[in-house]
């Protein structure tokens, strides 16, 4: 069973930052292409980057450059840095591994991220 454990969520008022932590299994991290989506009351869930196993990133054009990921394969961790939090990136957060060209994926339970202004 694959799992995928997020934490770093909270309350934040506008302008502040916060990271968000994804731990899974070692026996997958190393294959797995990972990714932080996010879904908004009443909205689809969006993507917000991925980095495969090799290091390379993908991000969306809604980040605006002020999110980052990073992954730590000493420590099987995907990181999601977010700074300049605004009211709009109010969502719940989640972590995703996949591989097999896609075919194989997982989530995360989701984390709460609440922008305050």
């Amino acid at each position: 069973q694959v799992q995928l454990v997020e934490s770093g969520g909270g309350l934040v008022q506008a302008g502040g930052s916060l990271r968000l932590v994804c731990t899974t299994s070692g026996s997958i991290f190393s294959i797995a292409t990972m990714g932080w989506y996010r879904q908004a009351p009443g909205k689809q869930r969006d993507l917000i980057a991925t980095i495969t196993p090799g290091g390379s990133t993908n991000f969306a054009d809604s980040t605006e450059g002020r999110f980052t990921i990073s992954r730590d394969s000493t420590k099987n961790t995907v990181f999601l840095q977010m700074n300049s939090l605004k009211p709009e990136d109010t969502a719940i957060y989640y972590c995703n591994a996949q591989w097999n060209r896609g075919r194989t994926s997982y989530w995360g339970q989701g984390t709460q991220v609440t922008v305050s202004s």
